[in-house]
């Protein structure tokens, strides 16, 4: 399956019920993410369908996808409910790019967000080589997945598992078929081997995959509930970090190299009360009487 027919798939399951469902928590949970990130330059990389940014006050936003349909500009952000006054912010174009060549200069974003974009990549690992390297020191990253160990996980597992024995064709799957699910634990660590500091983490959506809009309001409660007692359970992740870079020091051979082009230090003579013969302090001899 290409890019473009996992793009189209994902976007016709998202207007299913248990897709809606779900759109509405990731919309939250950005909103509430990214409120507070300040800087001049944002991205979105993937899912033009979930206004990501839209919370977000920096002056220059984008929404990039690597499918041949072009995605709607992200809209403008509501007025601020603080008493600091903000004037409208333009939308910012949408970019055709690969998500594992980014054309953007090292060092010139402030904001990434990845929502369920790691899944679908061509490479995951050199995605987020890029996102590092697109990245300000100090910028956040905002990484958004399905949780394999779940129960949504755990019906798309049985789906595929049906599927490889010919039991079911067209409706074994509860997700859509395209995409390597990635664990919350292995992207922590994927984060971490790039220099990045996970701050956050957060889980969603407990209710189990029903795909009836009415059965999933019967389930309700399960998202009360489901935070406090089973939090590693939830269909969706979210995993906030920041780009660290250590500091800079003087190490091994060009430590060794100042000190051996540094000047001994002129001797002192002195002379020996009493006496007129002249002591050196630098060679420790003193001259014939």
């Amino acid at each position: 399956m290409t890019r473009d027919e996992s793009s189209i798939e994902l976007a016709a399951w998202l207007k299913t019920a248990p897709g809606r469902y779900l759109l509405a928590w990731e919309q939250a949970r950005l909103d509430q993410e990214v409120a507070d990130t300040f800087g001049f330059h944002a991205l979105q990389l993937g899912l033009p369908e979930l206004d990501g940014l839209r919370a977000n006050r920096m002056p220059h936003r984008w929404v990039a996808s690597d499918s041949m349909q072009l995605p709607q500009p992200l809209p403008a952000p509501a007025p601020a409910d603080d008493a600091v006054s903000t004037r409208p912010m333009r939308p910012g174009p949408a970019l055709h790019c690969e998500f594992d060549a980014l054309p953007l200069p090292d060092a010139s974003i402030d904001l990434v967000v990845l929502p369920h974009a790691l899944e679908l990549a061509r490479d995951p690992h050199h995605t987020l080589r890029e996102v590092e390297r697109v990245l300000v020191p100090e910028g956040r990253i905002v990484v958004v997945g399905f949780n394999p160990t779940s129960l949504w996980g755990l019906r798309q597992r049985l789906g595929h598992l049906r599927r490889g024995m010919g039991v079911a064709r067209e409706r074994g799957l509860f997700l859509p078929r395209a995409g390597d699910f990635i664990g919350y634990w292995r992207a922590r660590d994927w984060l971490r081997l790039l220099g990045f500091e996970v701050e956050a983490g957060h889980f969603g959506c407990w209710r189990p995959p029903l795909a009836g809009e009415r059965w999933l309001q019967r389930f309700a409660w399960m998202d009360r509930v489901g935070d406090r007692w089973w939090p590693v359970l939830g269909a969706v992740y979210v995993i906030c970090a920041v780009k660290r870079v250590r500091g800079m020091r003087l190490v091994g051979l060009v430590r060794q190299d100042w000190r051996a082009k540094a000047r001994p230090a002129p001797a002192v003579v002195a002379h020996r009360r009493g006496s007129a013969t002249p002591i050196s302090r630098d060679s420790g001899l003193r001259g014939d009487a």
